[in-house]
């Protein structure tokens, strides 16, 4: 069982940066894919970014490739999703997620929000024109 918990959402300019913390508790963090979805109001909720558990594979959705960074320390139990350039369509919740089914090879599965069974309370991320 592992609880995740997101911090370091807030209201933002465009052209500014954010950088959101997740952090897991619970037992063998290093064993888990650790990753990021978002969700816009009437809107379907989207993958991120990801990173698999030896770091060895590392996902990121188009429309955020060259401005997100995902990154993590398995020695603070903790995933950080770095966001540059935020633009008005990146406002979300946006939501950090953990998976033990996901590896190095996984590829395309780790876009399904079905693969991840943990799941923090979300964070908000408001980015203003």
């Amino acid at each position: 069982q592992v609880n995740l918990v997101e911090s370091g959402g807030g209201l933002v300019q465009a052209g500014g940066s954010l950088r959101l913390s997740c952090t897991a508790s619970g037992r063998a963090f290093s064993n888990y894919a650790m990753g990021w979805f978002r969700q816009a109001p009437g809107k379907e909720r989207e993958f991120v970014a990801a990173r698999s558990w030896s770091g060895g594979a590392v996902y990121y959705t188009d429309s955020v490739k060259g401005r997100f960074t995902i990154s993590r320390d398995n020695a603070k139990n903790t995933v950080y999703l770095e966001m540059n350039s935020l633009k008005p369509e990146d406002t979300a919740v946006y939501y950090c997620v953990a998976s033990l089914t996901l590896g190095d090879y996984s590829g395309s599965y780790y876009y399904n929000k079905d693969e991840y069974a943990y799941w923090g309370q979300g964070t908000q991320v408001t980015v203003s024109s």
